[in-house]
């Protein structure tokens, strides 16, 4: 096996658990809105060098360090929705939400011990094949188990960089191991020596020169013609959102607003925009703008709560009406916002979530797929658009897609702008333009490379209007999923790990026979 120099190896003088804390706060300025793309491959970089001569022990905490810095600076927003929206007292919200973060953290305290256990010794084992396998098989586990929290993963901060090329062939998981690759071969040029250096340098530049070659390529075509679409957004605050007596003022917002773009072809208004039961503002509200939107040859698509009467159960809905009346149900609820979990188990604790419709019922929909006027679109609610192998499910029938989201929970954070960009991500993944409709913002329209056609800022009420083209045919990735990205990271695991992976077996099978 060839040797590489490691040359270059003499310790930094900062402690090796600060380098892990700051690589993890580091790349958070790879995610919207700071969007500075190639951080996070220094950020991966400074992460491997924290791991070098570590003990597996030692490389766990610092791993754990590197997520603690990601999700403590990344998604600390969560505490918004505890405290000030969901009437918990602040210093318990300020807690689970700590706690929470330390909880995500495992995952990278785990990639950090799988690196220095695994790592048989060659010098470009551990930063070439082990750190974005371990990375990206953990990032992976992290979007699935427990229901799962995608949030962060490490491709998304890539899309509006080269790498965003390799998007619609291997999905987010598939850029974020070409970020710890990058990150891993960043290290092997500023440490080895001599020609080694040359070569990791040359492979990294031939890496995002590649994506940016495939981001010329068109995975779908055209199919019909364009569509005028209007996304609405009534910039409703939280705090008055489901306040009865507010109820007929939202109504009359929304209508009035949809009123002043009946000359779209489609118009898509947010998730639960209206605060009341389909069956309770069918007859006053909908069924005479039902009429309105059909005589002028429009379609109206609408998130309102939905209740079975039969069994009392009730649904996070979205529903379009005009030229025909469709509904679906959200499939894949947010615990403790939509859904309690283990009430039994948590008794006391859940009396503190005081979350307006926090009980909702899954919806059976095989499919996330809508019927809206002459097309069929690829739906999402809220939250359901950060898994993209439940996006994808929609494919290749979905002409375009619909997120409906309220990101109101948050307020003023970086959740607004990183959720967009997880939306911006699905599009390009599917060769799809998206409608993005938010009771507060950011509402958008995103064409099918994932750029950004137009906008409306948070916190204002108005309209985005521009068109968007129905496309048919289907993305690598749009057939095969995550598959690849993640059997590909399972097999640098395999592969760089074995001789280690076989003693580990052994000794854990010896240990289970005594």
């Amino acid at each position: 096996m060839m040797s590489l120099p490691k040359a270059g190896l003499a310790r930094l003088p900062i402690p090796p658990a600060m380098l892990a804390l700051g690589a993890g706060v580091l790349m958070v300025l790879s995610f919207a809105p700071f969007s500075l793309f190639p951080v996070a491959v220094l950020a991966m970089a400074i992460f491997h060098q924290s791991l070098v001569t570590a003990s597996p022990r030692s490389a766990f905490w610092r791993g754990w360090l590197f997520g603690a810095g990601l999700f403590g600076f990344g998604v600390f927003w969560i505490r918004i929705s505890l405290n000030e929206f969901g009437n918990m007292d602040a210093w318990v919200a300020h807690l689970l939400t700590a706690l929470f973060i330390a909880v995500m953290a495992l995952y990278s305290g785990a990639a950090g011990w799988l690196v220095r256990r695994l790592d048989p010794g060659p010098a470009w084992v551990a930063p070439l094949i082990l750190l974005p396998g371990s990375t990206v098989l953990l990032e992976w586990v992290r979007g699935w188990l427990f229901t799962g929290f995608p949030w962060l993963s490490l491709g998304y901060g890539q899309i509006a960089g080269p790498l965003a090329g390799y998007a619609p062939i291997l999905g987010v998981h598939g850029l974020s191991l070409l970020v710890a690759l990058s990150g891993g071969l960043l290290w092997c040029a500023i440490r080895w020596r001599h020609r080694a250096r040359i070569g990791a340098g040359i492979a990294l530049a031939a890496i995002w020169i590649g994506g940016a070659g495939l981001s010329a390529v068109d995975w779908t075509e055209p199919s019909g013609p364009p569509l005028r679409a209007s996304v609405l957004q009534a910039n409703i605050p939280q705090a008055i959102k489901w306040d009865p007596e507010a109820s007929l003022m939202i109504g009359e917002t929304y209508v009035d607003l949809t009123l002043e773009h009946l000359d779209s072809d489609l118009i898509v208004w947010p998730e639960t925009a209206l605060p009341d039961f389909l069956h309770q503002v069918r007859a006053p509200l909908l069924d005479p703008l039902t009429e309105q939107v059909r005589a002028e040859g429009a379609e109206l698509v609408l998130g309102l709560p939905v209740m079975d009467l039969e069994s009392g159960r009730y649904f996070n809905g979205l529903l379009a009406i005009g030229s025909q009346e469709d509904l679906y149900a959200k499939r894949h609820l947010v615990p403790f916002g939509e859904f309690l979990p283990f009430k039994s188990w948590l008794g006391p604790l859940v009396r503190l979530f005081e979350i307006p419709m926090s009980d909702f019922s899954p919806g059976d929909d095989r499919r996330p797929l809508l019927s809206v006027g002459a097309h069929r679109a690829g739906v999402s609610i809220c939250y359901e658009d950060v898994f993209p192998a439940e996006v994808i499910e929609a494919l290749p029938e979905a002409a375009y897609l619909i997120n409906v989201s309220n990101d109101a929970w948050f307020g003023d954070s970086l959740a607004p702008p990183q959720h967009l960009e997880i939306a911006r991500m699905r599009a390009l993944e599917t060769g799809r333009d998206l409608l993005r409709a938010t009771n507060t913002g950011i509402s958008a329209i995103i064409d099918h490379r994932g750029r950004l056609i137009d906008t409306l800022p948070a916190f204002v009420r108005g309209a985005v209007t521009a068109e968007i083209q129905p496309r048919q045919g289907a993305t690598p990735f749009s057939r095969f999923g995550n598959a690849p990205a993640v059997g590909l990271a399972l097999a640098l695991l395999l592969l760089g790990g074995r001789h280690n992976i076989r003693r580990l077996l052994q000794s854990i099978f010896s240990k289970w026979a005594r």
